[in-house]
Formats: structure tokens, sequence, C-alpha cells
């Protein structure tokens, strides 16, 4: 169910991942994949995955940054190349094919690395055939989860879902037109940066990332797609 009245703000990730796991609970025991964008999505996909009794796994998308400011995404591109362009903000900014092409190969090359070093040895999971719910603690923008969600659609979902605990109408219904659905508890508006609605919202680090993959059971008997 999605509201866009006032709630309480969540204690943390972790509550936030309850919550989100209460709305997606038709889908427990199905065949089901949760991959988390890092680094503040593993938390939170943790719980979904642990609450559904669904594999766990990770999926990196780094934001393109715009000209003007590192924190205005004009797009986002995930590990395996698969790019997503906010095409108004691009032309509204001016921002020239060689600084597009400069950022995306930066960012590419660090997707890349964060991926590996976040999944390690561990093969890529099976994704053919099978539900999949994307998971991130909020949608703002939404440019990195465009991007994820392009980069899992290329591999045949049977389903794939879009899942934040809460975000911005215009990035919920943005994404409503890629994803086959999208699960988003709260929908404030007018809305502000996603750490307004957390009491908790200290930044994951890349070890935390890596030991809670690194314990879910799930993940350490991935089956390849």
């Amino acid at each position: 169910m999605n509201t866009q009245g006032q709630q309480h703000r969540f204690a943390n990730r972790q509550a936030a991942g309850d919550a989100l796991a209460d709305a997606l609970a038709y889908y427990r025991g199905a065949d089901v994949l949760v991959l988390g964008l890092p680094r503040g999505g593993i938390p939170v996909a943790a719980r979904v995955a642990e609450l559904l009794d669904a594999e766990l796994d990770v999926i990196v998308a780094r934001k393109l940054q715009s000209p003007i400011s590192a924190e205005l995404a004009i797009g986002a591109i995930t590990a395996d190349g698969e790019r997503y362009l906010h095409e108004g903000l691009i032309s509204e900014l001016g921002v020239s094919d060689m600084f597009l092409g400069a950022v995306t190969d930066v960012q590419h090359a660090e997707a890349r690395k964060r991926e590996q070093q976040f999944r390690g040895n561990r093969p890529t999971p099976r994704i053919g055939g099978r539900i999949v719910i994307l998971v991130d603690d909020g949608l703002a923008t939404g440019a990195t989860m465009h991007a994820a969600v392009r980069s899992v659609r290329k591999r045949q979902p049977a389903r794939l879902i879009v899942a934040a605990p809460v975000g911005s109408h215009e990035a919920c219904e943005a994404l409503a037109l890629e994803a086959d659905e999208v699960v988003c508890p709260w929908r404030p508006e007018p809305f502000g940066a996603v750490g307004l609605y957390y009491d908790n919202f200290v930044q994951t680090s890349d070890a935390e990332v890596q030991q809670i993959l690194g314990h879910s059971p799930a993940m350490r008997s991935v089956e390849p797609w």
C-alpha cells in the first residue's frame, strides 16, 4: 500500500526494512531475489530478504554528477555499463558530450570496482525467470534505480519490482513506467532529502556492506544466472 500522508519517521534502515517487508509480504515463499543498492540500500534489502525468506545480493549503480554540483545527478550507470540519462536536466544545464563521456567512464569504472569488492568471488545470482526486487533506502530523483532497473531487465526476470520505504511522488511515477511494480509505502509531499525521514541516517560504510552480504546465508549458496 502506498500512502502520501504524514507518518512517524523510521528509526533506522532496519526498521525501514521491516516496514518495506510488510508491504511486500505477498511475495514471501516465491522464487525471489532481493538486490540492494549500496550503500544505504543494503541494510534495508537485507531485512527485506530475511523477512521474505529470499536470496540477497547486490547491484551497484553510480550517479553521474552534474558539472555544477556533485550532489546533482544527471544520470547513473551500473557495473555492467547500463546507463540512464536525465535528458531534460542535461539539456537544461548544457552538459557537453565530452563532459558526459568523461564522467560516465569514471563512474563506470568505480561501479565495477565496487561490485567486485562487495561480491568477492561469489558468482552473479540467477535472474532469468525470477521475481527480482530492487531495494534502496529512499528514492529522491531515482537516477541510480533507473539504471539498476534497466540492467536487470536485460536478464529477463519474470517480474521486476522497485521497492523503497520512502520516495518522491515524481521518482515513483517515473519508475513505474519501467518496472512492473513500485512499492513505496511513504510518499511525502513535498519531498525533502531521504535522510529527513529517518531518526538515524548514519552513512553505511563499505565494511558494513561487506559484513552484511558476507553473513547472508542466501549469498553463500547462490546459483549462476
